[in-house]
C-alpha cells in the first residue's frame, strides 16, 4: 500500500480522500454479520411484506403514475434476446433487438413529429441536460431559458449539467394561467425549454406565441412532452420544436420511480449533435434488409473533446417495453387511454372543488392538475397515509397549500370517490 501511495504522490489514505467534504464522510460501512441463504431470503420477504400495491394504497402522486401494462408486454420483454439494458454492437448476431430499436425510434418520431430519435437517454432529467448542451453547441452560446415551474429534481439535474459546462440557466416566470411567459426579452439565448403539459399539468396551446418567442431570440426550442398526451394533441413539430424530450413510461411499471427511459428526438439538421446512439436500416452483402448502429457520438468512439455525450449506455429494455406497449395498443388504443386519463382527472378535479378546493389556474389540463385548499399538503398526506392513500405532491414552492394530483386510467371513479371522501374526512378532522 505504501508503495502505491508513494507512486501516486499521496502521503496517506486520509490524504487520498481529502477532496471529500468532512460532513459526508463515514467511518465505515457498518455492515451486519453474514447470513446464510435461508436467512437472507427470510429477511428479504419480511422487507417485501412492507410494500403495498396501488390497489391496497391508491396513489395520486404525479410524474411517475400507475398505468396498465398488458401481460403481453411482460412476455415480450422477458425473452432472452431482449432482456438487456444495452444496445448490441454485433449486428450479425443481433438483428432482432436492432430492428426493435429501429421501430422504437420510428414510433418516437411519429409521436413527436421529429426527423430522428436516439435509442433513449437515462430519463427525462438527463435528456434535458443533454438537450441543453446540444443547443449550446448548435448556437455557440451558453444561455438556456427554462420555466420557473419545473419539477425540482429535473431542475437539480440540469443545474449539475450546467455547472461543469458553464451554462447560464435563466428561470422564466409563469403567468396567472400557469403557463411560461412568452413576452420576454433575453439576448444570446442558445435554447428555450418549455413543457407541454407543464409541471402544473397545464396544456399550452399558444402555438403562435411559442414559435414567435423562439424566432425572436433565434434559439433552439426544446419541448418536454408526455408521450401519451401526444396521441391526441398536436406534436411539438407543429409549433417549431427543434429537440423533443420526455419520460418514456409507457409499458413500464412504477418500480419505486425507475428505471424509465429518456425520450430524445430532433430535427434532421441537428442529428450530428444529438447524443446517444441511433440504429439505422441498411442492406447486407446479399442485398437483404438489415439493421446496424448508424451513429454513436460518444466518447468511447470519438475523441473526448469531440463527443456529444459521455453517457455510455441507454435504457434498451425499457425501450422494448415502450415499443411493445404502443404496438399492442395501436393508434386508437393510445387515444382511448389518453382520453380516459383526461376524463378521470377532470372528474377528480370537480369532486375536489365540491369539498372546498379550488383550481388556481383557469387553463386546460391533461392528467395532472393543481388544487389549492385550506390545508397544508404535507399534513393532508400524513393523515391520508394512515388511511392507506398516497395523496398528491405538495407544491408549496410555487403555491401556498398547493397540491399536484396525478390521475390515470387506473384511477376508477370508485377509487377517486373513495379518496375524495377520505380527504374530506381528514379536512374535517384537522379543522
Amino acid at each position: 500500500m505504501d508503495e502505491i501511495l508513494d507512486y501516486i504522490g499521496v502521503k496517506s489514505i486520509e490524504n487520498l480522500f481529502s477532496i471529500i467534504p468532512e460532513k459526508i464522510r463515514i467511518a465505515g460501512l457498518n455492515l451486519p454479520d453474514g447470513k446464510n441463504e435461508r436467512e437472507v431470503e427470510m429477511k428479504i420477504k419480511k422487507i417485501l411484506n412492507m410494500n403495498k400495491s396501488f390497489f391496497e394504497m391508491p396513489s395520486f402522486l404525479p410524474i411517475i403514475k400507475p398505468h396498465y401494462v398488458p401481460p403481453a408486454v411482460d412476455e415480450i420483454v422477458g425473452r432472452q434476446e431482449f432482456y438487456t439494458s444495452y444496445t448490441p454492437y454485433q449486428p450479425e448476431a443481433s438483428q432482432g433487438i436492432l430492428q426493435a430499436m429501429f421501430e422504437y425510434q420510428s414510433i418516437i418520431c411519429e409521436l413527436t413529429g421529429m426527423d430522428a430519435s436516439n435509442v433513449s437517454m437515462y430519463d427525462s432529467s438527463t435528456a434535458l441536460g443533454e438537450a441543453s448542451l446540444m443547443a449550446c453547441r448548435i448556437k455557440k452560446r451558453n444561455k438556456i431559458l427554462i420555466p420557473k415551474n419545473v419539477f425540482w429534481h429535473k431542475k437539480s439535474v440540469l443545474y449539475n449539467y450546467a455547472k461543469g459546462a458553464n451554462l447560464k440557466i435563466v428561470e422564466v416566470e409563469y403567468g396567472e394561467d400557469g403557463k411560461i411567459k412568452t413576452d420576454i426579452n433575453e439576448k444570446d439565448v442558445a435554447g428555450i425549454y418549455i413543457e407541454n403539459p407543464n409541471f402544473f399539468g397545464i396544456i399550452d396551446d399558444r402555438y403562435d406565441e411559442i414559435e414567435e418567442m423562439k424566432e425572436n431570440m433565434d434559439a433552439i426550442l426544446i419541448v418536454g412532452v408526455d408521450p401519451l398526451y401526444l396521441s391526441i394533441f398536436n406534436p411539438p413539430s407543429y409549433y417549431g420544436a427543434d429537440i423533443v424530450i420526455g419520460e418514456g413510461y409507457l409499458g413500464n411499471y412504477m418500480n419505486f420511480g425507475g428505471p424509465s427511459l429518456g425520450i430524445f428526438a430532433c430535427k434532421k439538421e441537428f442529428i450530428r449533435q444529438m447524443p446517444g446512439k441511433i440504429v439505422g436500416a441498411t442492406t447486407d452483402i446479399n442485398g437483404k434488409r438489415a439493421f446496424c448502429m448508424t451513429l454513436q457520438t460518444r466518447e468511447q468512439h470519438i475523441r473526448r473533446g469531440k463527443a456529444t455525450s459521455n453517457i455510455c449506455s441507454n435504457q434498451a429494455l425499457c425501450c422494448i417495453a415502450f415499443l411493445a406497449y404502443v404496438s399492442i395498443m395501436g393508434r386508437n388504443g393510445l387515444q382511448r387511454v389518453a382520453i380516459e386519463n383526461m376524463k378521470n382527472a377532470k372528474y377528480m378535479a370537480d369532486r375536489l372543488q365540491k369539498i372546498g378546493f379550488r383550481l388556481p389556474f383557469n387553463s386546460k389540463f391533461f392528467n395532472e392538475f393543481v388544487v389549492v385548499g385550506n390545508i397544508d399538503g404535507k399534513k393532508l398526506n400524513e393523515k391520508l397515509f394512515e388511511k392507506n392513500i398516497q395523496g398528491g405532491l405538495p407544491v408549496n414552492e410555487y403555491l401556498k397549500n398547493g397540491i399536484l394530483f396525478g390521475v390515470t386510467e387506473m384511477h376508477s371513479k370508485e377509487i377517486i370517490d373513495y379518496a375524495v371522501e377520505k380527504i374530506k374526512d381528514v379536512m374535517e378532522e384537522i379543522q
